[in-house]
């Protein structure tokens, strides 16, 4: 039975295409989390589900890995470049890059470090871009280019290949810089390229890691994941930069166990291939719609396109999502593990009607 001060407030079969953070837990987690609630554990990572999940990420990304769950993508990513840029360094970075747009300045105000954001066509960093960015090595008046920064999938739900992220990190460690991937959609990715979570990280040069769980059915637990342990000046850095970061958990039990749950039997593969089979139908529900005009062919698990800005107004009103770009008209449209097909065919009807309006 609920608890008499709960009740539910909302439609649990609505679904909209904002953000695939507004989607549920998967069923496999809240079992997990029921499971793992009984008695006492030792808090601040000493449980048995936090040395579990150790085991775990060094099986699917090499045996030198060592994670260290956290709160959330913004505190992943802080601690990441918190762990390899010193005081008088900087992140090379993708203008719409996640720590660049939508950190609300975190990465450089908790972590002390500069961004050196480059313009990118499709959201992507190469040798050739990090180039325009990285040099004054050595100058005292210059900011030192410390860390090359990717996220995978982009913002602009675009895909590096494995061959283009090694090339960046062969090119980031012949200039003593680190590679750092946000990958608050790792998962997208690597079922994209239909990959292993190795593939495009440890295998492809990548030092350090932000493993995002929330946009994959996770209640709030994401990891950072050092690759290349070399990268630390102290053997217990990582903890001490957690903790200072203000992301360590006492309950860590809880985020452990989600990642567990995620990790085991390819989970996290099959509802990443949902939500990119999700977004696939979406563009092709709308690419013939009069009026509608999608801006690149989707990659990931997003779909963008252009349409007018009344009937994205209207539009919005029955379905929330986000306007990507209001000079343009752009929006963005997410897709998750639980989009259903009547959820696609639902928006697309909702879509045409406005036009039609």
């Amino acid at each position: 039975m609920p608890h008499p001060l709960i009740s539910r407030l909302h439609d649990p079969e609505f679904r909209g295409f904002a953000s695939d953070n507004y989607s549920g837990v998967l069923p496999e987690v809240l079992e997990a989390l029921a499971i793992v609630n009984g008695g006492h554990q030792r808090a601040y990572g000493a449980d048995v589900y936090t040395e579990a999940l150790g085991d775990l990420v060094r099986a699917q990304f090499g045996d030198a890995a060592s994670v260290y769950p956290v709160f959330n993508g913004t505190g992943a990513n802080i601690v990441s470049l918190d762990l390899v840029t010193p005081r008088w360094g900087a992140v090379v970075c993708a203008r719409t890059a996640h720590i660049n747009v939508d950190e609300c300045g975190a990465p450089e105000k908790i972590a002390g470090l500069k961004l050196l954001p480059v313009d990118t066509e499709d959201g992507k960093l190469t040798p050739e871009s990090v180039e325009q960015v990285a040099w004054g090595f050595g100058d005292e008046h210059h900011a030192q280019p410390a860390v090359v920064s990717i996220t995978q999938s982009t913002e602009l739900g675009t895909l590096y290949t494995v061959e283009e992220i090694r090339a960046l990190a062969d090119q980031a460690h012949a200039l003593g810089m680190r590679l750092h991937l946000d990958g608050a959609r790792l998962f997208i990715g690597a079922a994209a390229l239909g990959v292993s979570l190795r593939d495009p990280t440890t295998d492809a040069g990548v030092d350090i890691l932000s493993l995002g769980g929330t946009k994959h059915g996770l209640m709030g637990a994401e990891a950072v994941v050092v690759l290349e342990p070399g990268i630390l000046d102290h053997p217990q850095r990582a903890l001490f930069v957690r903790k200072l970061d203000a992301q360590l958990n006492s309950k860590m039990r809880f985020s452990s166990a989600q990642l567990l749950t995620i990790l085991t039997d390819d989970l996290w593969r099959r509802g990443s291939e949902h939500a990119i089979a999700m977004a696939r139908r979406l563009a092709d529900a709308v690419r013939d719609v009069e009026g509608v005009r999608l801006t690149r062919e989707p990659e990931a698990n997003a779909v963008f396109a252009v349409l007018p800005a009344e009937v994205t107004a209207r539009l919005q009103e029955r379905y929330p999502f986000y306007v990507w770009d209001e000079a343009t008209g752009e929006v963005r449209w997410m897709c998750s593990f639980d989009t259903t097909e009547h959820d696609i065919d639902a928006f697309a009807a909702a879509l045409r009607e406005e036009l039609a309006a």
